[in-house]
């Protein structure tokens, strides 16, 4: 299964109501045969910008950031879930994507330019777009009757 990444920002209520409201939340993506693997609040804070959901104007929002597997045929029911439930303010389903693993060593940093393996590859390179001279059966070797 795919790895995502579910933003949910909340009302401000109680912790006992919020408590009910993750375990709701949850519970539907349990429902649809996924694995949580994480749960991260993010804390309470002020909304960039105000958001009006389900008749109310919100300014303040509870950030929680789920993270977990399921199958791809349920997300949209899972948006469509989330969309209906009045306390969740704003919600996104994303993709995870893990960072490509890359090699980075300090001692070939510290090399100066012309030794670095990625100078020495560009250079390669640009030799290799080195197009040949002009060739006429004239014995020039320009085209005569250009500008």
């Amino acid at each position: 299964m795919i790895h995502y990444e579910l933003m949910l920002l909340l009302r401000v209520m109680p912790k006992t109501e919020l408590k009910t409201v993750l375990k709701r939340t949850a519970n539907m993506i349990f429902e649809k045969g996924g694995i949580i693997r994480k749960l991260e609040n993010l804390g309470t804070r002020d909304m960039p910008y105000k958001t009006s959901v389900h008749g109310v104007v919100y300014n303040k929002a509870s950030y929680f950031l789920y993270e977990f597997n399921v199958p791809p045929t349920s997300i949209d029911q899972l948006l469509d879930e989330y969309g209906r439930d009045i306390d969740i303010i704003r919600r996104r389903i994303y993709k995870k994507i893990e960072p490509e693993q890359f090699e980075c060593t300090l001692d070939d940093e510290l090399k100066p330019p012309p030794y670095r393996k990625d100078v020495l590859a560009l250079v390669e390179q640009s030799k290799k777009g080195d197009k040949p001279k002009f060739k006429y059966n004239t014995g020039l070797d320009y085209y005569p009757f250009q500008k």
